[in-house]
């Protein structure tokens, strides 16, 4: 067989729905939301609003989080209807291996496998630094060796970030059932103090910072700020908060109605964090001048400690520590359940698609975890967490551009779903566009550790993946 008809040889739907089949559906529309809120709404947004707003945008930083929105909203119309047609785990990687082949579907996943395995990281160690300095007040101080990255200010492992890491992949252990309920009240918590923030916050508003509420354009430090340079700029940095619903669809697989619960949680999870990300940012450029937020890690509570609001902020941040969690069980939830799709279709040691006695693929949750610890306590990963927006926008343009190939097949050999994507043809190619313009605005190493990643992708498909995959042995029967 030569390599391009390996490349482009598709799954069988009905062979993923069946080899699925064996995990169990217990995700309901409320933990369907939950985890899309939970991974969504995370450490971002205690933080990105000041950032953005001191560096690109300004006021208008609101307007960069909705342009985001905006690219985010048509992506999820298209992800809504692949999960509702074709509910299986791994999300865009089995779908694309559906409708457009192996090569493409690996190539797919292969860049939500980067996204998964950094945010993992990401994720951990903001945890650890939130909660170092939410305790350090009260005297409580971690040795540099086991408070920093091995080889970042003397550090030689954060501690803290294995340990959560460690709980949550317990957690995940038990079943998404268990994980669901705990996700559930954390989230509930998390949208509280969000606004708690915002009806706090809003009292300490003073007009004079709205204006001009999109400022010049100029050249700063090498950084596009004010003008439309400046709000899109601040749209390549934020969308990295919209990329949990991805997560979402990767657990399509365990979800009760997947015709109906998907297109709710997607949606519906992507509606409610447009709302609470807007709400805060236009709090906290209201609160103080944007530029006050320049370098500031935590603006949101350095913005409510400034205003008066000392116990607001020891409260709203301690629960955005434990409000991390729920980010962290989105990504490791999601990320397991690619890992065991790749094992699952032999692209990966088979290993890892094996379900243990309680139908769980907990042998791709010990690797995300693995991964996940090392990359997070040892190595310092400020210079890769741009992948996780290169990686998940390369997977939304091929999930757009594929309602093309999936809508002709609706209805023959897979099911037609109840949720389609609206103005078909040209939404489609608006969303494919939206994510390319993302990506485009990207900074120039992201582009440099995404082509990186990609070679290194594409050698583990031609040296071990074609040659190991399950459409191998189905092609001979």
């Amino acid at each position: 067989m030569s390599f391009k008809s390996t490349f482009l040889r598709q799954e069988d739907p009905a062979v993923y729905q069946d080899k699925d089949s064996h995990l169990a559906r217990v995700l309901g529309v409320k933990d369907i939301l939950a985890l899309g809120v939970g991974t969504i709404v995370s450490t971002s947004i205690f933080t990105l609003p000041g950032v953005v707003a001191a560096q690109h945008a300004g006021p208008a930083v609101a307007l960069s989080f909705l342009a985001a929105a905006i690219v985010a909203g048509l992506v999820a119309f298209a992800y809504a209807e692949m999960a509702a047609a074709m509910p299986f785990a791994g999300s865009a990687y089995s779908w694309i291996n559906v409708v457009f082949g192996e090569g493409f579907g690996w190539i797919a996943g292969w860049a939500l496998l980067a996204e998964y395995f950094i945010a993992v990281a990401f994720v951990g160690s903001g945890l650890s630094a939130n909660f170092r300095g939410l305790i350090e007040p009260l005297g409580i101080t971690f040795p540099k060796a086991l408070a920093n990255p091995f080889g970042t200010d003397g550090g030689v492992i954060d501690i803290t970030s294995v340990v959560v890491i460690l709980m949550v992949a317990f957690l995940l252990s038990r079943g998404a059932s268990t994980a669901a309920r705990v996700q559930n009240i954390l989230v509930v918590l998390k949208v509280l103090a969000v606004l708690l923030f915002i009806v706090v916050g809003a009292t300490a508003l003073h007009m004079q910072n709205y204006v001009p509420f999109i400022p010049a354009h100029k050249v700063v430090n090498g950084n596009q700020f004010g003008g439309w340079q400046g709000i899109y700029a601040g749209v390549s940095m934020i969308f990295l908060s919209y990329i949990g619903f991805d997560s979402v669809a990767a657990n399509s697989a365990e979800a009760k109605d997947p015709q109906k619960t998907m297109p709710r949680g997607i949606m519906g999870s992507l509606v409610i964090a447009v709302v609470l990300f807007v709400a805060v940012a236009l709090v906290l450029v209201g609160m103080f001048h944007y530029s006050d937020y320049a370098n500031n890690a935590e603006p949101v509570g350095w913005a409510l400690r400034q205003s008066g609001h000392t116990i607001v902020a020891t409260v709203v941040q301690s629960i955005a520590v434990v409000g991390m969690f729920t980010a962290l069980i989105g990504m490791m939830l999601a990320g397991s359940r690619l890992v065991y799709s790749f094992g699952r279709d032999g692209l990966l040691p088979k290993w890892l698609g094996v379900l243990n006695d309680k139908q769980l693929p907990n042998h791709a949750l010990l690797t995300i975890t693995v991964v996940g610890v090392v990359i997070g306590s040892l190595f310092p990963f400020a210079f890769l967490s741009q992948l996780i927006s290169a990686g998940t926008l390369i997977a939304f343009m091929f999930v757009s551009l594929g309602i093309y190939k999936l809508r002709p097949r609706e209805g023959k050999d897979i099911p037609d779903p109840s949720f389609k994507m609206p103005f078909y043809p040209v939404l489609p190619f608006i969303a494919f566009l939206g994510a390319l313009g993302v990506f485009w605005g990207l900074d120039k190493d992201a582009k440099i550790y995404a082509l990186i990643w990609f070679i290194f992708g594409l050698l583990v498909y031609l040296f071990y993946g074609a040659k190991h995959s399950s459409l191998n042995t189905n092609k001979q029967k």
